[in-house]
């Protein structure tokens, strides 16, 4: 059936309804707490899970690549999970890192936000004027790291197939409607090719791990497409070694059978300020 996907504000209450569609549909739901259980497998650990949770990449620094290169990993957990199928990935711009994927359903959660802060601070029994820069803060960093990282705006409803305000529509019917969109004959068609699709994003995002992780490339600014193991490269570098480098990287990873390079050289000197 669909992968579906969960895009929310804090204080909406999705995820209450994420489980009781998994629970309804018998899908596993992927969340922070599924991650940190097979975290150690991908060479993640609890520190760098919570570092990277759902925050804006930088991609200045080693540092900052080093970081980009761990939230990869949580990607890879994430695309790995939705291979398997019978998914709901709650989260962390899943509908974003699927793009493509025909048989996605792409779930967004909304409410005003003064109701939102009300119902945070009572559920978290917390004072509203924290509950209330809680979901501030909550909000921006949501937004900033989709805006950032997959280039869009978050509250662009074109981003997403079912958007519901839980404070007009009851759990009840919001659970039936996904549960129902879910089973749509469209998704049902697309099931074929997902698969491979999803084989294709994963390539294509262990070489961008690959390369964020190495020390001999100064910065990315590259676009890696894969399909059936021939993998393309386009954007800059800024020297021969560097190009002659993403070469050889994107050639040692697992599956790839053919590398085609359309990388230039930009020279470039970085000023002190």
């Amino acid at each position: 059936m669909a992968i579906i996907t969960i895009s929310r504000e804090m204080g909406t209450g999705a995820y209450k309804i994420a489980k009781d569609v998994a629970k309804k549909m018998k899908y596993t739901l992927v969340d922070g707490s599924k991650i940190a259980e097979v975290a150690e497998l991908y060479g993640l650990t609890t520190e760098i899970l919570e570092r990277v949770d759902e925050k804006p990449p930088v991609y200045i620094t080693a540092e900052d690549r080093m970081q980009a290169a761990c939230l990869n990993k949580v990607e890879l957990v994430l695309l790995d999970f939705a291979k398997a199928g019978n998914v709901i990935l709650y989260g962390r711009g899943c509908q974003d890192l699927l793009k493509g994927i025909g048989n996605m359903l792409r779930v967004r959660f909304i409410a005003p936000f003064e109701e939102r802060v009300e119902k945070f601070a009572e559920r978290e029994w917390i004072d509203p004027d924290l509950a209330h820069e809680f979901i501030r803060k909550s909000d921006h960093q949501r937004a900033g790291f989709i805006h950032f990282y997959f280039d869009r705006n978050w509250n662009d409803p074109l981003g997403y197939d079912l958007v519901f305000n839980t404070a007009v529509l009851s759990e009840a019917s919001i659970i039936d409607c996904i549960v129902a969109a879910a089973k749509d004959a469209k998704l049902k068609a697309a099931e074929a090719d997902a698969v491979k699709q999803i084989d294709d994003i994963i390539l294509a995002k262990k070489i961008e791990t690959e390369l964020l992780s190495s020390g001999s490339i100064e910065s990315l600014h590259l676009k890696i497409e894969a399909y059936n193991g021939k993998v393309n490269l386009c954007g800059h570098v800024h020297s021969d070694a560097e190009l002659a480098e993403a070469v050889k990287i994107a050639h040692s990873v697992a599956g790839v059978k053919a590398v085609k390079n359309d990388l230039s050289v930009v020279s470039f000197r970085r000023y002190k300020e």
